[in-house]
């Protein structure tokens, strides 16, 4: 079957769903960084990335911060995402945690 072909209908196999690739952890440098990515309209973004940990450690922690920030997020591609600018509250967690981090971004 060609590469650029997608399968609409097949009567052999039933259900057919592509090939999910795991996800792979990208390389860091070993700090923890807490940024603030603006969203369309008055929106922001917390987002922290370079935690270390499997994919369990990080939803507890993000389950943590949500719950210490008062808002919503979600983990994406092993970043945490908090909803608002809760820059400071996120580095005080973290730091209460023993988790070094830095503030990064403008």
């Amino acid at each position: 079957m060609d590469e650029k072909s997608t399968l609409v209908y097949t009567t052999q196999t039933g259900r057919v769903d592509p090939e999910k690739k795991a996800a792979v952890r990208p390389a860091t440098d070993g700090v923890v960084r807490i940024s603030l990515k603006r969203l369309g309209g008055n929106k922001s973004l917390t987002c922290v990335s370079g935690i270390p940990g499997g994919e369990s450690e990080l939803s507890d922690l993000c389950r943590a911060l949500k719950q210490k920030c008062g808002a919503g997020g979600a983990v994406k591609d092993f970043v945490i995402e908090i909803q608002g600018d809760k820059r400071n509250t996120v580095l005080a967690e973290l730091d209460r945690r023993g988790i070094k981090a830095k503030l990064a971004g403008g």
